[in-house]
């Protein structure tokens, strides 16, 4: 059924609720100061109440990654993690939450240890879904990051991506969109790699696959704020964290709306959300049903 496209829907995309990093920015020790995280309970309970108000409802709410700020083995993750399993729970059954793995949730340079522990904990470190015609890929960007200690993992994923790509062209699917958790780029394809972008040689051989793929859009976190630009007919979409802002944005979660000619979608701050919902011009495009 869901290899058919019946008309425009949308989905929530959120980014790094990070449980932990509020304190441990705020008192300057990104290591160890994360022993409290009642502020992002807060912000997460409001991110999920809002998403629960929305009518029509969402397709989906995906997070991008930073679940949690604990690294693996560190003293709060688990907790970190409970907590916000609790939120979670509380998300309308009928809008299914997808996962995508962050720096945070494997580590800067995963293992297959820390991998497997993620998977148990959250679901698949990558894997594909269809939505009304729309075909979805979850990447782990961890392993284009630094794949230093399981490069066989990566290997796995490159073949794995390779094979979906084949699927969605011989589906002729309406749009191909990507969700992970490090962006390829922040405002241009070709600017210095740092720890919020890819390398650059990883970058360009992704952007030119995905480019021949076709692929519409690519939607990131990481950066806890908004950014994005644009590689050959690709977007990539740098959204603004739940949790902790590093930049001049407000907590918030982005509205997706994919109609038949395009991707549109707009950064909502979470009290605008809650308090309005989405804007009548992305309703208008829903409304437009077959």
């Amino acid at each position: 059924d869901e290899y058919r496209w019946e008309g425009p829907f949308y989905f929530i995309q959120g980014a790094d609720p990070q449980f932990g990093l509020m304190k441990a920015w705020a008192v300057g020790d990104t290591n160890n100061g994360d022993d409290e995280w009642g502020e992002e309970i807060k912000l997460a309970e409001q991110a999920v109440q809002a998403i629960n108000k929305l009518n029509p409802k969402p397709k989906f709410f995906v997070l991008c990654g930073d679940l949690i700020h604990g690294m693996p083995g560190t003293q709060w993750r688990k907790d970190q993690e409970q907590d916000l399993k609790n939120v979670l729970k509380n998300t309308d059954q009928d809008i299914p939450l997808v996962f995508v793995s962050g720096n945070h949730d494997i580590g800067n340079t995963p293992t297959r240890e820390t991998i497997d522990d993620y998977c148990k904990n959250w679901g698949d470190d990558y894997f594909s879904f269809w939505v009304g015609g729309v075909f979805f890929l979850v990447l782990n960007s961890q392993l284009y990051f630094d794949s230093s200690k399981c490069p066989e993992l990566k290997q796995a994923q490159d073949v794995w991506l390779n094979e979906q790509l084949a699927v969605a062209e011989k589906h002729k699917c309406k749009h191909i969109i990507v969700f992970q958790h490090i962006p390829l780029f922040l405002r241009k394809p070709d600017e210095d790699h740092d720890y919020f972008n890819l390398e650059k040689s990883v970058r360009q051989e992704i952007m030119e696959k995905f480019h021949k793929a076709g692929i519409k859009a690519v939607f990131s976190g990481h950066y806890h704020r908004n950014a994005g630009g644009s590689y050959r007919g690709l977007e990539m979409v740098v959204s603004s964290a739940i949790g902790c802002q590093l930049g001049e944005d407000t907590h918030g979660l982005r509205v997706v709306v994919v109609t038949d000619e395009k991707i549109v979608h707009r950064y909502y701050s979470l009290n605008e959300l809650s308090s309005q919902g989405i804007e009548k011009e992305l309703l208008d495009m829903l409304a437009k049903l077959n």
